[in-house]
């Protein structure tokens, strides 16, 4: 007889002829009926097995405390943004002094806040919408352990790897269904690189900012070339974090892409991949070839 797919939710199938269908997702019952999410070892560095409320009503719905933990999270990656493009504290002799550097990092944060802000906050949300359309607890935490590191890893480098959080969820989902919240946040972030390409253009045209430069020239603050980053890095940070969220590696949303429709991953990854190495080699650039264009059009 047949073995009933369902089982797979309560034990592990000795013959097993195909990988379990459903799947309980980062979550635990404790014997008082409590449901708890599990992260699976703290990769993240988030506490394992933390207590969770389910919460019914709509689904763009966001708790107190996880309206905190997206605050902190936004305002630690728009800091460490800004010591990115100040190169770091290493730079400040470099960079014409502490207060030319300090100047810069200061004038960095709200460009990286407007370009990198939402393809980091809107690609979180799109998991946690999806997750939770199919029934799911779904809610962003915070990684203090992350924040932390990336913070003193780029203080100190100059190069920004940082792990700020990740959306918990809590529920049984099938495995396409598990596919879909992964691939939520790459396509978030493949959707706002396409519509950043021709609003950038209109923006470049009406302000005139036609290339970057020092933010900060003979005392003055240089708006243009400000207003040019935030529409270079909007375009460039939604195509790099969708491509490094489609990795097929550990906790990455490719692994979890990939083990529901590996053509559908292949397909995804290798469309990120294919438009990264034409920007790169100069085949095509977003930037230059169309919203530059359409600047001109102003």
């Amino acid at each position: 007889m047949a073995r009933d797919p369902r089982a797979d939710i309560l034990e592990d199938d000795l013959f097993p002829k195909q990988k379990p269908r459903i799947h309980r997702v980062h979550a635990h019952r404790s014997t008082d009926g409590t449901i708890h999410f599990n992260t699976g070892g703290g990769f993240m560095g988030i506490n394992n097995r933390q207590p969770v409320q389910l919460h019914k009503g709509k689904i763009w719905h966001f708790s107190d405390e996880e309206k905190s933990h997206l605050m902190l999270a936004t305002a630690a990656f728009t800091f460490a943004l800004g010591l990115l493009m100040a190169g770091g504290i290493l730079r400040i002799n470099a960079q014409g002094g502490l207060e030319q550097w300090l100047a810069i990092v200061l004038l960095s944060m709200p460009v990286m806040l407007i370009a990198v802000g939402p393809a980091f906050l809107l690609h979180e949300i799109g998991h946690k919408i999806v997750a939770k359309k199919y029934g799911c607890w779904a809610e962003f935490r915070v990684d203090p352990s992350g924040l932390k590191f990336g913070i003193a890893f780029v203080a100190l480098t100059g190069f920004l790897f940082m792990a700020p959080g990740a959306v918990m969820v809590a529920g049984l989902v099938t495995r396409r269904q598990n596919g879909h919240i992964a691939i939520a946040g790459p396509a978030v972030n493949f959707g706002l690189f396409l519509i950043g390409i021709p609003l950038g253009g209109i923006i470049l045209g009406l302000t005139g900012a036609t290339e970057s430069a020092a933010y900060l020239e003979a005392g003055a603050i240089n708006l243009k070339a400000m207003v040019y980053d935030i529409v270079f890095w909007w375009v460039a940070a939604n195509l790099g974090l969708g491509f490094f969220n489609m990795i097929p590696f550990g906790p990455l949303d490719g692994a979890k892409i990939k083990d529901w429709s590996e053509p559908v991953w292949f397909c995804s990854f290798m469309t990120f991949i294919a438009i990264i190495y034409m920007w790169w080699t100069g085949v095509f650039s977003p930037i230059d070839d169309v919203a530059l264009r359409i600047a001109g059009w102003f």
